[in-house]
C-alpha cells in the first residue's frame, strides 16, 4: 500500500500550479536532473534522494519516471491555456482581444521566460519526449490548443491584415524564445526579450499608406 499522505491540493490547475505541493516540488527536483544529466540517466531513486523521501512516496504520486516527464511537458500546454483563459475574459476572440494582443503576448513572453528550464528540457531530451507525445491525451490537448488559436485567427470580427499581423507575431515570439533559443549562442534568454517585445509590436503595426502613383 503507498504511503497515507495528507489532503492538500496537489492537483495541477490550468494556467497556474499550486505552490509548494509534494507533487510539483518532485516535478521541479526531476525536471533539474532531466537537464543536469538528462532523462535516460536519471532514476526514480536519484528524483527521491535529492527531494529527502523514499521511491515509495514517490510511488504515491507518479508510478512511473515517464509520468513525471509527461507531467512536465504539459506545463506547456498550461502556458497555452493561461492565455486563452485571459481572451476569454476579453470576452472571446473578437475585437477587444485584438486590441489587447500587444499586452496578451507581453505576458506570455514573461510566461516563457519564467518557465525556460521546460524548454531547454524539450531542447535535450527530443527522443523521451517523442515517444510520450503519441499519446490519446497528449493529442486530444495538442488539438485543444491548436482549435482555440484557429478559432481566434479565423474571427470575421477581426480585420484579416490584423489577424495575419497577429499571427505573425505568435510565430516570430515562440520560433526566436522557443524553437530557435539555441540558435543565438551564448545570448541569454531573457536578453532577448525586449527585441522580441519591440519585433512583434513591428510585425503588429499597421503599415503606413502607400502613396497614390
Amino acid at each position: 500500500m503507498p504511503p497515507t499522505e495528507p489532503a492538500a491540493p496537489d492537483r495541477p490547475r490550468r494556467g497556474g500550479r499550486p505552490r509548494g505541493s509534494t507533487r510539483e516540488r518532485i516535478l521541479d527536483i526531476a525536471l533539474e536532473l532531466f537537464n543536469e544529466q538528462g532523462y535516460d540517466k536519471t532514476s526514480l531513486r536519484e528524483i527521491a534522494d535529492r527531494l529527502g523521501t523514499t521511491k515509495a512516496a514517490l510511488y504515491y504520486h507518479f508510478e512511473r519516471k515517464e509520468d513525471i516527464l509527461f507531467a512536465l511537458h504539459m506545463r506547456l500546454h498550461e502556458l497555452g491555456h493561461g492565455m486563452f483563459d485571459r481572451i476569454a475574459d476579453l470576452g472571446g476572440a473578437g475585437p477587444r482581444a485584438a486590441e489587447m494582443w500587444p499586452e496578451l503576448l507581453d505576458a506570455f513572453i514573461d510566461q516563457v521566460l519564467a518557465n525556460r528550464e521546460i524548454f531547454i528540457l524539450h531542447q535535450r531530451n527530443h527522443t523521451a519526449l517523442a515517444a510520450l507525445q503519441d499519446t490519446e491525451h497528449h493529442r486530444a490537448e495538442h488539438e485543444d490548443l491548436e482549435g482555440l488559436l484557429r478559432q481566434f485567427l479565423a474571427s470575421p470580427d477581426i480585420p484579416l491584415a490584423q489577424r495575419v499581423r497577429m499571427g505573425c507575431s505568435i510565430g516570430a515570439v515562440m520560433g526566436t524564445l522557443i524553437s530557435g533559443s539555441e540558435a543565438f549562442g551564448d545570448v541569454p534568454v531573457a536578453d532577448l526579450a525586449q527585441p522580441v517585445r519591440d519585433a512583434m509590436r513591428d510585425l503588429l503595426r499597421e503599415p503606413a499608406a502607400t502613396p497614390p502613383r
